[in-house]
């Protein structure tokens, strides 16, 4: 249950202290009609007094009308009834104090809420949340009537199920036959060693040689002539510097924060404005990082984290034509960027990654479709041509566990398969794709309708090629004699590194 406590006052245009009576029987006569949802009674008024043009009133409820609701259905109420009465108007609603009660059998850590004073666990039963009433973070009616107390609890509401042990979902679907590995080494040292690769200046960042390169490329041939020819993708660019609008829209703005890499313009391109960094570090030799953080403005967004959202600005607000559908793209222009937890590890677990992303549109049987083809086009890569040990699991879905979110979609059909490959050097598994079907999350966030007017899902899978290159390395070797048939018929021939004394 949740229980709510809420004293706040209403500011007339004119003073109403010979109103009382008048107060008294509107509140005893309207209270079924305010307080009350489908006969039952929600809210009560415990007491209200008039001080001159102020009338000042105590609200308690429990979830069935709470007492913010019912204090946005008064002001609007009392407005109509002593507008037309007495020709008298409200000019502001104040709140004197609000504090809800939300029975638990255990807290939750959190440190800062907008608009709340502190929350505390009440005699081992209840999350006590204090609303701040008197600071400039304080709560306003204005708050009330955007639903920012509702939000708050269903925020507290999941972090207690995340607490509750509500973890990521993950079940196994398949897995391939064992096979014979040519290698137990760890893929990103046998690079290392032979000069393939060479760390980058930044966190979790590499630079691939020649060797490298080639055979992401043969990856992303592989992709193509196997799986994006035959099915008819069309390639596009995606943005990979993303704004807040698109993950507002997108759902990623819940929970992103603590892994994007964030892009911040400076104030002014104007020179002067910029001289004094440009001569400390001429005559210093080192870069003036904390009074460039001055000098630079407020996060616009930042750099790709997944690559399909920014696709979607480009539909939205859009009726797609009936002959346009099933709509199917991908993407490998650039890169994606995300700061790892739990620590970077070889180019397994790297912020900045290569990806192709396929995104497709269309009805709920279009959508369905195109993942089954997928499924069979990647199965027939991995086991034909990469020759690899892998496996599918059924997993949180991708666009919930980007919000935070855990458990599995309340959709039917929607949710996320994970491809993932053994690592024979350490014996564990690691994802290197995904394949998701989004349900209607994407077209309805951005607007996207169809001609027909029939209802629109979405589907999306990236390739993610440090993780191809480390699950075929990691089993077949660097060797390339020793490499899969099928496979060396599209890598050819190994181009020439470059060698350093």
């Amino acid at each position: 249950m949740i229980y709510f406590d809420l004293r706040a006052s209403f500011i007339f245009t004119k003073e109403i202290s010979d109103l009382y009576s008048v107060f008294d029987n509107f509140f005893n006569n309207n209270t079924d009609k305010i307080l009350s949802k489908n006969d039952e009674v929600g809210s009560t008024i415990e007491d209200f007094n008039i001080n001159d043009n102020k009338l000042t009133i105590h609200l308690k409820s429990n979830q069935i009308v709470r007492a913010n609701e019912a204090l946005i259905r008064l002001k609007k109420e009392l407005s109509n009834f002593i507008g037309f009465k007495f020709k008298i108007g409200i000019r502001e609603v104040l709140i004197n104090f609000f504090i809800i009660k939300i029975e638990a059998d255990n807290g939750v850590d959190i440190e800062t809420l907008p608009y709340v004073k502190n929350i505390d666990y009440e005699n081992d039963r209840y999350i006590k949340i204090v609303f701040d009433t008197e600071t400039e973070q304080k709560l306003t009616f204005s708050e009330i009537e955007k639903r920012i107390p509702d939000r708050i609890i269903t925020l507290i509401k999941n972090k207690l199920e995340d607490y509750g042990g509500k973890n990521e979902h993950w079940e196994l679907l398949w897995e391939s036959e064992d096979k014979k590995f040519e290698s137990n080494e760890d893929p990103t040292e046998l690079m290392l060693n032979e000069g393939w690769i060479k760390r980058g200046y930044n966190r979790g960042q590499w630079i691939y040689g020649p060797e490298a390169t080639y055979l992401f490329r043969t990856f992303e041939k592989i992709v193509l002539k196997e799986l994006l020819e035959p099915l008819k993708y069309t390639e596009m660019i995606f943005p990979k510097l993303v704004s807040w609008d698109v993950w507002m829209k997108s759902g990623h703005a819940q929970g992103v924060y603590p892994e994007i890499y964030y892009v911040c313009p400076p104030k002014t391109r104007d020179p002067k404005y910029w001289e004094d960094v440009k001569n400390i570090y001429n005559i210093t030799k080192e870069v003036p990082v904390d009074l460039i953080k001055e000098k630079i403005d407020v996060p616009i967004g930042g750099m790709c984290y997944a690559q399909c959202p920014s696709f979607w600005g480009f539909l939205q607000g859009e009726t797609l034509a009936s002959d346009q559908l099933p709509l199917k793209v991908y993407d490998h222009s650039g890169t994606s960027h995300r700061y790892e937890s739990g620590g970077i590890h070889g180019i397994e677990r790297v912020d900045e990654f290569h990806r192709l992303e396929l995104v497709w549109v269309g009805t709920k049987e279009d959508t369905l479709e195109q993942a089954e083809n997928l499924k069979k086009k990647y199965n027939h890569i991995f086991e034909d041509i990469l020759e690899i040990k892998w496996r599918t699991a059924w997993v949180t879905p991708w666009f919930m566990a980007q919000e935070g979110k855990h458990g599995l979609s309340d959709m039917k059909d929607a949710g996320t398969v994970d491809y993932e490959a053994l690592t024979p050097y350490n014996n564990k598994w690691i994802e290197i794709q995904n394949l998701s079907i989004n349900a209607n999350k994407y077209t309805k966030g951005f607007n996207v309708k169809s001609q027909d007017n029939k209802l629109l899902w979405s589907g999306c899978s990236g390739v993610g090629l440090e993780r191809w290159a480390a699950a075929f390395i990691s089993q077949h070797g660097l060797n390339s004699e020793k490499w899969p048939k099928k496979f060396k018929e599209y890598f050819k021939n190994m181009p020439k590194g470059i060698k350093t004394l």
